[in-house]
């Protein structure tokens, strides 16, 4: 991709895991990026893994705080021009482990709000920028994850979140037609990152067991949503499910 055909994208929830490992692979790939996230040093260590400095923007944001991400999308199009793609990947699964009865409704109002607020407030930033820049479009990427097809034992905040995402999606892609602005939703299951260490060492099933389960390297994550993103906006696809192969997921419970 050279100078000419640089592509801008903003990823959220960049200071680690998918996110981080998405950024990266955009970076190689010739994209300037704006880097969001909650930690400002987490951020500037994912720049700094890039080595393409002059190409990247950190800028601290909490996607639930509609403020901080009017900001971020102000300052990536001031710093880059335009956008081409969000990577709208910024979650949390909220308390482990705790009991539908047991779920503060704080901690639901964490995980609603971060992991379908945020996205929601993200995605609408962009449709807004896509539409009204020249030339006219871009790409939505939705960090969906497979509990938006199936839940896990004890996850009901974050799995109805993930299941909203998919209706997010889906409206996205069907208003966003007349502007040249594609969706797509990704669906990702066991990468290797810190938020899925417990699985290797063991975590619920759906009948009652603690057992390990299998898990898959970020990077192939990585890559996926990277020929995602750079398909011409003729093409898109609409929803990819990437995932350990041997992970239970087929014939879950």
């Amino acid at each position: 991709m050279n100078e000419a055909q640089t592509k801008i994208a903003i990823v959220t929830g960049a200071g680690s895991g998918i996110g981080r490992a998405v950024a990266l692979e955009l970076a190689a790939g010739g994209w300037s990026l704006a880097l969001a996230g909650r930690r400002p040093a987490a951020l500037q260590e994912t720049a700094a893994m890039t080595e393409r400095g002059d190409a990247m923007l950190c800028v601290r944001t909490d996607v639930a705080v509609e403020d901080d991400v009017a900001a971020l999308f102000a300052a990536t199009v001031e710093r880059f021009g335009r956008l081409d793609l969000l990577f709208n990947n910024a979650g949390t699964f909220g308390p482990g482990g705790v009991p539908l009865d047991e779920l503060s409704y704080e901690a639901w109002r964490h995980v609603v709000d971060t992991n379908l607020n945020g996205a929601f407030l993200c995605a609408q930033a962009a449709f807004r920028q896509l539409k009204g820049q020249s030339p006219q479009g871009g790409r939505i990427i939705n960090n969906g994850s497979i509990s938006a097809q199936v839940p896990r034992p004890h996850s009901i905040a974050y799995t109805t979140t993930k299941h909203a995402m998919t209706g997010l999606t889906k409206s996205l892609s069907l208003d966003g037609r007349p502007y040249r602005i594609a969706t797509s939703q990704i669906d990702i299951g066991n990468a290797a990152t810190d938020m899925t260490e417990q699985m290797q060492r063991g975590i619920l099933q759906a009948n009652g067991e603690l057992a390990a389960e299998p898990v898959m390297d970020v990077a192939d994550v990585a890559r996926t949503v990277r020929h995602m993103a750079e398909l011409p906006l003729e093409a898109n696809v609409q929803f990819a499910t990437v995932m350990a192969t041997n992970m239970p997921f087929i014939g879950r419970g």
